[in-house]
């Protein structure tokens, strides 16, 4: 059997960070992945272009049951870092809006590029295995594969959540965890587009395809970014950011004319244009077809008409619409995965398991997730690396 410092499940984002890392600090290193390539998600991210940072990245980018547990990985590993270490690979890339740094060409420059670190490193990889049996001994554990079984002092679990299962996504650092006694908080889909009734969907179907900019909020969350609306529902970067913090049954709140104060511009258009009617006036701010949705149970057909309770009436429906999912498109289209394992069983400078030395575990598979924009892999480049500084 042969022999490791370190095993890592999973060759994603976080695994490849933590085994180049490890490897440079000259330990032994396997990473074994069920996939038939490295960093699959890498792959299909940004349109293919790889998000890889934000220059804007820290704390307050991320929700968890404990908003201080990233702080030490995040200090620890900056975008600025990650930043050189492509500039190294000579890698071009932009920023496209709000500190999002994307590459000119292709994602996978950034596999290529996490595969170098790791080749220099000496780690070697399994892919296509599956992972059957984890045992502890005295000395680390036994991992027992489809091929073949290892052993290694130290385990790294990085298989990230169930989000996008096409690509291979699966709950199974959710089973180790379970299997040595860690709590789990309950994984659901973030980032992730929000779908309704059949009887509302029916309603918008004459929306599909329409975006705007809006401005959504849960509670005290607020986001301002464009809203799409589907054929299922709602979705968009507003509506991806503001899922991660929506639970079942709850109400989200969506001004579809932030900055303008609706109210007051319906009184002014009522004195000076009384025979428009709510629809054209509302066209002047949002698409037409969706100025008709909003317009389409009012009785009166012109301005002059409409009393300030109407006028009310339509102007809370355009800067505060109340919309109640019915859900979430689920793990099938979600981009990452809210939940995982409890943070309080983990030490936040290393990422080993409290009550179970040796035993590590990184990325998304953690409590830990990022706002859209860069921020998730910021999480997986900063715990990887964490991680492998302690291995």
């Amino acid at each position: 059997m042969n022999a490791y410092d370190t095993i890592i499940i999973g060759a994603g984002a976080a695994g490849m960070m933590c085994g180049a890392v490890a490897g440079m600090r000259g330990r032994s290193v396997l990473l074994i992945d069920c996939a038939v390539s490295a960093g699959e998600k890498i792959r299909i991210s940004g349109g293919g272009r790889c998000n890889f940072t934000n220059i804007h990245c820290g704390p307050s980018n991320f929700i968890s049951k404990n908003k201080h547990f990233c702080k030490s990985a995040l200090a620890g590993y900056t975008p600025q870092d990650f930043i050189d270490l492509v500039k190294r690979y000579k890698i071009r890339f932009h920023e496209k809006e709000k500190g999002q740094l994307f590459c000119d060409e292709s994602a996978n420059q950034i596999i290529g590029m996490l595969r170098a670190e790791c080749k220099k490193s000496g780690n070697q990889f399994k892919f296509e295995t599956d992972v059957l049996d984890i045992k502890k001994t005295d000395g680390g554990f036994i991992v027992t594969t489809s091929k073949a079984s290892w052993s290694c002092k130290s385990l790294v679990i990085a298989t990230g959540g169930p989000s996008i299962p096409k690509m291979g996504a699966t709950g199974y650092g959710y089973k180790v965890a379970g299997q040595f006694g860690l709590n789990i908080i309950e994984p659901v889909p973030a980032l992730v587009p929000l779908s309704f009734t059949d009887g509302f969907k029916a309603d918008l179907k004459e929306l599909s395809g329409t975006s705007v900019d809006v401005q959504v909020r849960h509670g005290k969350t607020v986001f301002d970014d464009a809203l799409l609306f589907t054929h299922r529902g709602l979705s968009g970067p507003a509506i991806l950011q503001i899922s991660t913090y929506w639970q079942a049954g709850d109400e989200i709140i969506i001004n579809l004319v932030p900055g303008v104060d609706i109210f007051a511009r319906l009184k002014l258009a009522r004195t000076k244009n009384p025979i428009q009617s709510p629809a054209v006036f509302l066209s002047q701010f949002l698409p037409r077809n969706l100025a008709d949705y909003l317009t389409k149970g009012i009785a009166q057909k012109r301005l002059a008409d409409m009393s300030d309770k109407v006028l009310h009436k339509l102007a809370d429906s355009t800067n505060n619409w109340r919309a109640k999912p019915a859900g979430s498109e689920g793990f099938r289209t979600a981009e990452v995965t809210r939940g995982g394992v409890d943070t309080k069983e983990l030490s936040s400078k290393t990422f080993e398991a409290g009550n179970v030395p040796g035993l590590y575990f990184i990325g998304e598979v953690i409590d830990v997730t990022g706002h859209l924009g860069g921020h998730n892999f910021q999480w997986a480049w900063a715990s990887g690396y964490a991680c492998g500084h302690a291995l």
